[in-house]
């Protein structure tokens, strides 16, 4: 069976308890290794009231602190961070073959000075290359064109150059003919009465599909509508403007179940489409664990 190297997250979350009472199914299909350090194993272990299983391999890494559920902190952000990127160490160097990630906290990671807002925009400078954001289940995928900026900056990201280089550098990874593409703007703009976005992206998927000899890309969609049952029958995938233009349909339909996924040449990256749950941590004994064996089996695939 394939290794996959599995990244804590933020220890004063939920990621640590999602990957002890997942581990003797995910163990089924493949041979996971946990980076995090043997204490804080044990002591968030301990903390859960659960045993750590025998075959629970883990790789090194991180320091030793006080566990505080549910809070903000420095050392979490500090040691998620470090359980990344041993991650993505053990991948680079081919001793897995794949990273799946369970969730961080950005203030935790912007308290311990991590100048990344998450596992993404990281593992472009980690990898010295572009890595797009989809997110989905077999249902439905959004691909975002940005996604952790501010809202009132996204429009200004989109020029005809940009996207339809982003669109041709998608494709590749895409198994799919036709894939929907959002405007921006209400109604689309309505021919500029709304806005003018949608000329730009109507040059760029032009061009992108001139590029690429083919009809892939289709739109700009209203979007109010563009994930209509309708739609969603049509379109597997969706290129969505801004963040929460895919996330909030996404999760409204399928939050349990959901992934990201980090497309990159590099190497295999998913995770759970989830955050750390804080108000759960430690003291909820009903966490899914879906989204994260979702997750694992993407990776394999």
């Amino acid at each position: 069976m394939k290794k996959i190297a599995i990244s804590i997250g933020d220890i004063n979350g939920i990621g640590l308890q999602i990957a002890l009472e997942a581990h003797k199914e995910i163990t089924k299909i493949c041979k996971p290794v946990y980076c995090i350090n043997r204490t804080m194993l044990e002591w968030g272990s301990a903390m859960l009231g659960v045993d750590v299983p025998e075959d629970f391999k883990i790789k090194e890494c991180g320091e030793v602190f006080d566990i505080k559920p549910g809070v903000n902190t420095k050392e979490a952000g500090e040691l998620s961070y470090d359980s990344f990127i041993t991650a993505i160490a053990l991948a680079k160097s081919e001793k897995v073959s794949a990273v799946v990630t369970l969730p961080i906290n950005k203030n935790s990671w912007d308290l311990a000075g991590i100048k990344y807002k998450g596992h993404t925009d990281a593992l472009a400078d980690l990898l010295e290359c572009e890595t797009t954001m989809m997110l989905g289940c077999d249902e439905m995928y959004v691909v975002l064109f940005t996604h952790h900026i501010p809202l009132r900056d996204v429009s200004e990201q989109i020029s005809a150059k940009k996207l339809s280089k982003f669109l041709i550098k998608t494709s590749k990874y895409l198994d799919s003919k036709k894939v929907a593409v959002l405007a921006l703007n209400p109604h689309a703009g309505d021919n500029g009465v709304i806005g003018n976005d949608e000329e730009e992206i109507k040059k760029a998927i032009k061009k992108a599909n001139s590029r690429l000899k083919k009809d892939m890309f289709q739109g700009p969609l209203v979007p109010d509508v563009a994930f209509s049952k309708q739609s969603r029958k049509k379109y597997k995938y969706f290129v969505c403007m801004y963040h929460d233009q895919g996330l909030i349909p996404l999760k409204a339909l399928y939050f349990d179940e959901s992934i990201n996924v980090t497309l990159n040449d590099e190497i295999i990256r998913t995770s759970v489409d989830h955050g750390t749950a804080f108000d759960k941590a430690y003291k909820d004994k009903k966490i899914s664990t879906k989204s994260y064996i979702n997750a694992v089996k993407k990776a394999l695939e």
